[in-house]
């Protein structure tokens, strides 16, 4: 019983904070992108730059990105930090940033115990450290350290992303982005999936410039020349190749030279610099932990500052239906909304099935996927 009040209380609490943070940046939309375009030459290539925050700004088909970074201490035997780490915290609430880290919504472990989503898709590119994944078609998995899972929650799913801090003798680093993607009408109430693009299997283009400075792409998805990303869930936007949808992270070397190949008309580009002090773009400086909009039809040159640059790129057609969004729910109209709501009132969305909502599997377990149909992956490095 006292599980059960403390997921409907979590739920609650989630789905108020997500409303809020998604609603949060359209009050501002206008203002912000008059003071992006203030100064910019008329035509250039490289519009409304602008700072990011802990959430970044996206288009059409995207939604939402979060870029977390987190210095998680060694782990205690239940695999959180120890209990002189809460002290001053808000547990199971607590976004604030102290001791280098945040606690999220894990009371014991970091992360996000389970809860609902339905009506897009989730990307979660893992750069450093573990997610500990479960959800309710009693799928399961373990993956990190440059692997992406890309789920789509189609008619409802509930899920759980856990950070366990698996090094009980070391630091345990996390650093990811979660990328929200919206599904067309057609789309959104099909049968929940989740897909893991292990990183053996993702494709890198290395560059070097006439300098011999380097480059380094890696495609989660879309396609550079002859190098293609895995393919993404079957009912994903980004299944169809006419959207052109791209998800990279160009990582570049100090003073490295590289050209973005053109896209078609009609397909929005945006960028997000995350890492270094200085990026050029087609003689445009864009500042540390900046964004842009890119023109996505013409080649454009990137040079990266003195310190190298990290860049996430995102591209897409636009779906270009309305977007009803209210915390984990995006759908098309408000009755929508209303129905996606009672329908987890009725279903919870099959259910859960794993002991706890904040489940994190065993410290010694690798990376493997369990999937909802019973096949299963497993990596032993």
């Amino acid at each position: 019983m006292k599980e059960h009040i403390a997921r409907r209380h979590f739920v609650t609490r989630s789905l108020a904070a997500l409303g809020t943070a998604l609603v949060m940046p359209v009050a501002g939309f206008g203002q912000s992108i008059r003071q992006a375009v203030k100064g910019r030459k008329s035509g250039s290539p490289v519009r409304n730059v602008r700072a990011m925050g802990f959430q970044w700004e996206t288009a059409d088909p995207f939604l939402f990105c979060v870029h977390h970074e987190d210095a998680f201490p060694r782990g205690n035997e239940q695999m959180g930090p120890e209990r002189s780490h809460f002290k001053g915290r808000s547990i199971g609430d607590d976004f604030i940033i102290k001791d280098g880290f945040r606690m999220y919504h894990g009371k014991v472990v970091p992360g996000f115990p389970g809860h609902p989503h339905r009506g897009f898709e989730t990307i979660t590119v893992v750069r450093k450290g573990i997610v500990d994944h479960s959800d309710s078609m009693g799928a399961a998995g373990r993956y990190g350290n440059g692997d992406v899972q890309w789920m789509t929650a189609g008619k409802g799913v509930q899920h759980a992303e856990m950070f366990p801090l698996v090094h009980a003798d070391k630091p345990n680093p996390l650093e990811l982005f979660q990328i929200w993607i919206n599904l067309p009408a057609a789309r959104k109430m099909v049968d929940p999936h989740f897909k893991m693009l292990w990183r053996e299997s993702i494709p890198h283009l290395k560059h070097k410039d006439p300098s011999g400075r380097k480059t380094l792409v890696e495609i989660f998805a879309g396609r550079i020349g002859k190098l293609a990303a895995p393919a993404p869930p079957p009912n994903s936007w980004a299944a169809d190749p006419r959207n052109e949808v791209a998800v990279w992270n160009i990582r570049m070397e100090a003073s490295a030279r590289f050209q973005l190949p053109p896209a078609s008309a009609g397909i929005k580009r945006h960028i997000y610099f995350y890492e270094g002090e200085k990026l050029n773009v087609e003689g445009t400086e864009i500042g540390r932990y900046h964004s842009a909009e890119l023109q996505a039809d013409i080649p454009l040159d990137l040079q990266a500052g003195p310190d190298g640059a990290n860049i996430l790129l995102l591209q897409g057609r636009p779906i270009g239906e309305p977007v009803i969004q209210y915390g984990p729910f995006v759908m098309n109209t408000k009755e929508e909304i209303q129905q996606a709501f009672q329908d987890f009132h009725n279903t919870r969305f099959g259910g859960w099935p794993w002991p706890r909502y904040d489940y994190v599997h065993p410290r010694e377990r690798p990376r493997f996927a369990r999937h909802a149909d019973g096949t299963s992956e497993v990596k032993e490095s």
